[in-house]
């Protein structure tokens, strides 16, 4: 059973993984961390609301 604070791990995600995704539907992207040694590394951090919008140029 898979709890809150639970560490997951997808290996191999192929086209499911931070490179082919975006952000259809104002999907945020999650963070990615590394185990390396059995400790964890944020390699990325996970895009915030404001993130969605900052390209984006007011028309009207």
């Amino acid at each position: 059973e898979v709890r809150e604070g639970d560490v997951l791990v997808f290996r191999n995600a192929g086209a499911y993984g931070f490179e082919m995704s975006s952000n259809f539907n104002s999907r945020l992207k999650p963070a990615e961390v590394m185990f390396l040694d059995g400790k964890a590394h944020l390699i990325r951090k996970r895009d915030e609301f404001e993130d969605l919008l900052k390209n984006q140029i007011e028309v009207l």
